[in-house]
């Protein structure tokens, strides 16, 4: 559907999107964890760039450029406030050339502020500052729409819609969800999300710190409460009714918090991403993807379980050739024979 916009898209079927570059790139060494400011669109761009290849490789229909965290506060702490004007408009240059190069959509990203407070009206000014400015430079750039993630305030991620509709852009909007199932302001995921959609999001819904199990317990509500298109992508890590969130996870083997670098005993499989996935479109969920823990071979698990075929899927598994485990009458029999004994 190359030329398509995002609701032209959506009214023919789902949208994939994939997220999670903080992750994956602190996993392949270009972004520090704890301080997750995205450096790398600075420092190595070409890793940035081969990550958007590689997620529209996998499946995703939407590059999104890497402006999480590259707000004025972040960038604050870090000591690099200077850098932020270059930092945001390299990560949509590089974002656009992926998008403009494969047909996908191009899109802009800002996200939870961590100074907002309801009862401040000090920090209300600095979050709008932040939003009107990263909008202005995604409008600028030509985004196809812009993506606003991982609310904990509903009355935030409403301040985030406005600016971005006042652009006259697209919106999706994503709501996160802490151990207790409500926002920070007080509202249930469902009326959130629905006061979202009044409020003129075209896409509201959840996105990262819950899992698989524990996104989909809330999904139903929402799909319930909200008329048009919902989103949905969790983290791909096994969160329980006990420890819902990535932040809560425990392992008996290891004291302390996992979150955010030793998670690796609560991963997800490729076909329990794929299951996610047939559950959340049979609830008529439409916009799809995964977050921070997200992977290209779990993108195109996704994207293989909705029916699409990504230039990925011609590496999908295959043990039919396998020496032990295959079925191929070229193999020799001495190894099938050996398999158990493996």
């Amino acid at each position: 559907m190359a030329g398509a916009g995002l609701l032209e898209r959506l009214e023919q079927g789902h949208v994939i999107c994939a997220e999670g570059y903080l992750f994956e790139l602190e996993r392949r060494g270009f972004i520090q964890a704890g301080a997750f400011v995205p450096e790398a669109v600075l420092d190595h761009p070409e890793k940035v760039t081969e990550l958007h290849r590689e997620f529209v490789h996998a499946g995703s229909d939407v590059v999104e450029a890497f402006t999480y965290y590259a707000h004025r506060e972040k960038m604050r702490v870090v000591g690099k406030e200077g850098l932020l004007e270059e930092l945001n408009r390299n990560a949509l240059a590089l974002a656009k050339e992926v998008a403009d190069q494969t047909g996908t959509l191009f899109a802009g990203d800002i996200c939870n502020t961590n100074v907002f407070d309801p009862d401040d009206p000090e920090s209300r000014k600095a979050v709008q500052a932040m939003f009107d400015e990263q909008v202005a430079w995604a409008a600028e750039a030509g985004v196809d729409f812009v993506i606003a993630e991982t609310y904990s305030y509903a009355e935030e991620a409403r301040m985030a819609l406005e600016t971005i509709k006042a652009a006259g852009l697209p919106a999706v909007v994503t709501m996160c969800v802490h151990q207790e199932p409500m926002t920070r302001d007080g509202m249930t995921p469902a009326d959130a999300c629905a006061m979202l959609e009044q409020a003129g999001a075209d896409v509201v819904g959840l996105n990262c710190i819950r899992g698989l199990q524990t996104t989909m317990e809330l999904l139903p509500s929402i799909r319930e409460q909200v008329s048009g298109y919902v989103a949905a992508l969790p983290v791909p890590y096994h969160t329980t009714a006990e420890m819902p969130t990535f932040q809560s996870l425990r392992h008996p083997r290891q004291e302390g918090m996992l979150f955010p670098t030793a998670l690796e005993p609560f991963e997800s499989t490729r076909f329990e991403v794929a299951e996610f996935a047939r559950e959340a479109d049979a609830l008529g969920i439409q916009y799809l993807g995964l977050c921070c823990g997200n992977a290209s071979y779990l993108t195109r698990s996704l994207a293989e379980a909705l029916g699409r075929t990504p230039p990925a899927s011609r590496y999908s598994p295959d043990m039919s050739k396998h020496a032990y485990y295959g079925t191929d009458p070229l193999l020799k029999t001495e190894n099938l024979d050996f398999a158990d004994r493996l």
